[in-house]
C-alpha cells in the first residue's frame, strides 16, 4: 500500500479503498443470503441426533452429504427420493448381521432390531418353554451375533412298572435320569438300556429293569424205593411185605430273581437231606409147587378114568420185570391242564390220543421211551417230562380233569419193563 500510495494521488487512493469495501460487503451479503436459504434438518444416525443445514433437495442427497452409505438391509425413515423439508427428522439405522443355528442348521439374518426378543418376533421365530436358547431375550444385538437354539423333545423312561416322560435338549442317559429324578445305581443288579453314557436322540427310549434277589427254603419229600428179595419159602408169584417204606425229606434253598415285581428265574443253590428215606422191602416167592397126580381108583363094580390134577401157581397182578423197581410219588395231569401244550416232550399229541397211557418222568431216573408198569395205572410209556418232575416222582396222563382230581397224589410202585 505504501508503494501504491506513493504512486497515486490521495483522491485515487480513497477510491480504491472504497471499491474493496463494497466488494467485501457484497460477498458477505451473498454468503449470508446463501446460508439463509439452507434447510435445517435433524439427522438421527443410529441413535445420535444432530441438526444439519443443507441445500440437499432429497433424502438421498442429504445422506450422501453426511457421508452415509445406505446398505441393502439398512433402515431409513423416508423414501430415498423424498424431498427435504425444513424442520424434518430423518432416521437412519445400520442393519446387523445375525446368525441363528437351530439343532445344528445355521441361517443368516439381517435386522435393525435392538434385542434378541425383538429380532425373534420380527422374523416369526418362536420356541417352546423347554427349548434351549443361548442368549437371554433382552440381550442387545451386535453385528455378527450367533444365537444357538436346541429344540427340546420328550424321552420316555420305563422305570420298572412306571412310565415317565421327560423333556430334554440332549446330553447323556445319565443326565436325563438326574433331571427326571430317577435313581439308578450301576453297582446294583438293576438293568438299564441304553447305557448311562450313551447320547440321547429323539428316538431314544430308556428301559430300567428293577432286579431283586431273594432266597426261598422248601422242604420236599424223598420217595423211597421198593427193594425186592427172592424168597424160596413163598410160592412163585406170591409177594409179602417185609417192611413198609418211609419217605425222607430234603431241604432245598433256591435263589429267586425278581424283575419288576415278577419272578424271572430260580436256581437251586443248596440242598440238605434232613431225613433219609427207607426202602420198602418186598419178598418175592420163588418156590415152585410140584404138580400132584391123582392115583387111579378102581371101584369094585366099575372103572373110572384117571383124572390128573395140577395146581397152577397164583398169577401176579404185576408183570414180570427184569428192570428196576421204584416206589414213587405219583400225581396226574391232562392234555388241557393250565400251561400244558398238549404235546409230550417226545412229540406225542395227547389231544389226539386222550386215552393213551403216558407218564412224565425224570429222565435221569427213568429214561424216556421206557415201557413201565405203574401200580393202579397199568402199563405205560415214559414219554414226557415236567418242571417239577424230579427224582422219584412221576405224573400219569389221564383223559380228563375229573380223573386227575380223582387220582390225587399217591405213592405207587413203578417197574421198568424194558
Amino acid at each position: 500500500m505504501r508503494v501504491i500510495s506513493k504512486l497515486m494521488p490521495a483522491s485515487k487512493m480513497k477510491l480504491v479503498i472504497s471499491s474493496i469495501g463494497v466488494l467485501a460487503l457484497v460477498v458477505f451479503s451473498g454468503l449470508v443470503l446463501f446460508d439463509a436459504t439452507k434447510a435445517e434438518v435433524v439427522l438421527n444416525d443410529n441413535g445420535e441426533k444432530q441438526k444439519v443445514k443443507t441445500h440437499a433437495t432429497t433424502i438421498d442427497q442429504l445422506l450422501k452429504e453426511a457421508g452415509i452409505t445406505v446398505g441393502e438391509h439398512d433402515l431409513v425413515s423416508h423414501e430415498m427420493d423424498a424431498a427435504i423439508e425444513n424442520g424434518m427428522e430423518v432416521n437412519y439405522k445400520t442393519a446387523k448381521q445375525i446368525f441363528v443355528t437351530i439343532d445344528g442348521a445355521e441361517q443368516e439374518y439381517y435386522t435393525t432390531a435392538d434385542t434378541v426378543e425383538a429380532f425373534l418376533k420380527e422374523n416369526s421365530l418362536s420356541f417352546a418353554d423347554h427349548d434351549e436358547v443361548s442368549h437371554d431375550m433382552q440381550t442387545a444385538l451386535e453385528d455378527g451375533l450367533h444365537i444357538d437354539v436346541n429344540q427340546a423333545y420328550q424321552v420316555t423312561i420305563h422305570d420298572g412298572n412306571k412310565e415317565i416322560k421327560q423333556w430334554t435338549t440332549g446330553g447323556s442317559v445319565k443326565d436325563l435320569l438326574e433331571k427326571a429324578g430317577v435313581a439308578f445305581d450301576p453297582k446294583s443288579d438293576d438293568k438299564i438300556k441304553p447305557k448311562l453314557d450313551d447320547t440321547l436322540s429323539k428316538k431314544t427310549s430308556i428301559s430300567i429293569v428293577r432286579v431283586e434277589k431273594d432266597e426261598e427254603e422248601v422242604s420236599e419229600a424223598i420217595a423211597f424205593e421198593t427193594e425186592e428179595r427172592e424168597d424160596s419159602s413163598l410160592p412163585k408169584g406170591e409177594e409179602r411185605v417185609i417192611s413198609e417204606g418211609e419217605e425222607g425229606t430234603v431241604k432245598k434253598v433256591y435263589e429267586i430273581v425278581i424283575e419288576n415285581g415278577k419272578e424271572a428265574s430260580r436256581e437251586l443253590v443248596s440242598e440238605e437231606v434232613t431225613k433219609e428215606s427207607k426202602n420198602r422191602v418186598v419178598a418175592i416167592g420163588t418156590k415152585v409147587e410140584q404138580p400132584q397126580v391123582a392115583k387111579k381108583q378102581e371101584p369094585a363094580d366099575e372103572g373110572n378114568l384117571v383124572t390128573l390134577s395140577e395146581e397152577k401157581p397164583k398169577e401176579s397182578k404185576q408183570p414180570s420185570s427184569n428192570g428196576k423197581v421204584f416206589t414213587m410219588s405219583a400225581s396226574a395231569y391232562t392234555a388241557g391242564c393250565s400251561g400244558c401244550s398238549g404235546h409230550t416232550s417226545t412229540g406225542i399229541d395227547l389231544h389226539a390220543n386222550p386215552n393213551m397211557k403216558v407218564i412224565a418222568v425224570d429222565p435221569n431216573v427213568i429214561p424216556l421211551g421206557s415201557k413201565v408198569w405203574v401200580e393202579g395205572y397199568g402199563e405205560a410209556i415214559a414219554a414226557d417230562t415236567g418242571g417239577h418232575i424230579v427224582g422219584n416222582r412221576i405224573d400219569v396222563h389221564v383223559p380228563s380233569k375229573s380223573a386227575a382230581y380223582s387220582w390225587g397224589r399217591k405213592t405207587v410202585t413203578v417197574k421198568v419193563l424194558d
